[in-house]
């Protein structure tokens, strides 16, 4: 199953246990994207020892301001240090490679390193509640006329990727469950951002969140070190 629709399915189980719950005051919990079957796994664990507790799942590229109340918690990515008022878990380091499709590669070859870029397309991703730093990177490096296109859906960019579009970078985790992506040289350290779980004070103080974020964090945590790593050189 594609990745894009692992992670559909993934969102509707977590709708589907948030709705089967009750309670006036749901955890409201946003993150770019929907959850993995990972964290939502993690949810049914707690949920089943704690049913008395609702959760709402907000799917939101936008940051969302927590102190003013627009959620309790945020799985965040960002280079910058989290405001201080916020609480905060790291939950890992989340990195970026170039990746391309099998297709790509058996009609143009992939390049070998950061410098082997000259010739080859590319396909970004770029919103206009995020940072451009993916897109940047890319933008830097070739001409304009080798960005063959430009997603505002960073899933509909992958799956250009997977078509044989162009090159695109691609997170290594969501990388590591797509095996039609074909990882291109050593992931970039440059782009590397943490992955942070960060809860509202307000929130905090109420004995559901805190026992979640006691519960979800370090398991959510342990399931970035068992991802399988995606091989430069795999084309299966």
């Amino acid at each position: 199953m594609p990745h894009a629709e692992k992670i559909e399915v993934a969102a509707s189980d977590f709708v589907a246990k948030a709705t089967d719950l009750t309670g006036t005051h749901p955890i409201r919990i946003t993150a770019p994207g929907y959850f993995s079957e990972q964290a939502t796994d993690i949810l049914s664990e707690f949920v089943a020892m704690h049913p008395g507790v609702a959760f709402e799942f907000i799917p939101s590229l936008k940051v969302l301001n927590l102190s003013e109340g627009e959620a309790d918690i945020a799985i965040r990515v960002s280079k910058s240090e989290p405001d201080e008022t916020l609480i905060c878990r790291k939950l890992s380091t989340a990195r970026w490679a170039l990746f391309g499709g099998k297709r790509y590669a058996e009609k143009f070859g992939l390049p070998k390193s950061s410098d082997d870029l000259k010739g080859h397309r590319f396909v970004t991703f770029e919103h206009d509640d995020v940072p451009t730093y993916l897109h940047n990177w890319i933008a830097h490096r070739v001409s304009p006329d080798q960005i063959v296109m430009s997603f505002s859906e960073p899933e509909l960019m992958q799956a250009s990727i997977r078509a044989g579009h162009g090159l695109g970078l691609v997170n290594l985790r969501i990388a590591s469950f797509d095996a039609a992506l074909i990882r291109c040289f050593d992931n970039i350290e440059e782009l590397s951002r943490s992955n942070m779980m960060l809860i509202a004070p307000d929130a905090y103080r109420r004995p559901e969140v805190r026992a979640f974020t006691k519960f979800f964090a370090p398991r959510y945590a342990a399931t970035f070190k068992l991802t399988k790593p995606t091989s430069p050189t795999e084309t299966d």
